[in-house]
């Protein structure tokens, strides 16, 4: 019986609705992530396991750089236990609306697509974790809400399977 709730559990929970890049825009603003992350951007957030409990929170300094075709962000991490971390980002502009990045952890290269008012990210990362690092996959999507904000929402996936989401929210300090 355990067997089956925990199957029906796992189904609903791969149904779920998942943003997509052809829905219809809420506004009509366009997101460029040269524009936003170059500077100072400042971000909180956290972690909620699938069943919908924080298990983490964050704050992230970001200092970006664009040198018109590379965006590079030193992002420094602290969470609520006062532990640190540093990653750095190096993405590239592939097209108009295309990006591909890579990181520290980051399995291959990361690809991302910018729509209107919406950025999609998708890459596999290991994550350092007290006993090591714990690899997942990312797909995350970012929605500028103002020009000196964005909502991130990044749905984590391991073997296939939603483990939980991260909900961030950038502010552009410059």
């Amino acid at each position: 019986m355990r067997f089956l709730a925990l199957s029906v559990f796992l189904f609903l929970a791969a149904c779920s609705g998942r943003p997509s890049l052809d829905q219809d825009k809420l506004s009509d603003r366009e997101f460029n992530l040269e524009e936003f992350f170059e500077g100072k951007t400042v971000a909180h957030g956290q972690f909620k396991d699938i069943l919908g409990r924080v298990q983490r929170r964050f704050t992230v300094d970001i200092d970006g750089t664009w040198d018109g075709n590379t965006l590079t962000l030193i992002e420094d991490f602290t969470y609520a236990d006062n532990t640190t971390e540093q990653r750095i980002w190096t993405l590239t502009k592939t097209g108009d609306e295309t990006w591909s990045g890579t990181a520290p952890g980051v399995i291959g290269t990361a690809t991302g697509t910018e729509s209107g008012d919406t950025f999609n990210w998708a890459y596999k990362i290991d994550l350092p974790v007290k006993d090591g690092t714990l690899r997942v996959s990312f797909d995350d999507w970012m929605w500028l809400l103002t020009e000196n904000r964005v909502l991130n929402i990044a749905y984590m996936k391991r073997f296939g399977i939603t483990v939980g989401e991260v909900i961030i929210t950038f502010e552009k300090l410059d």
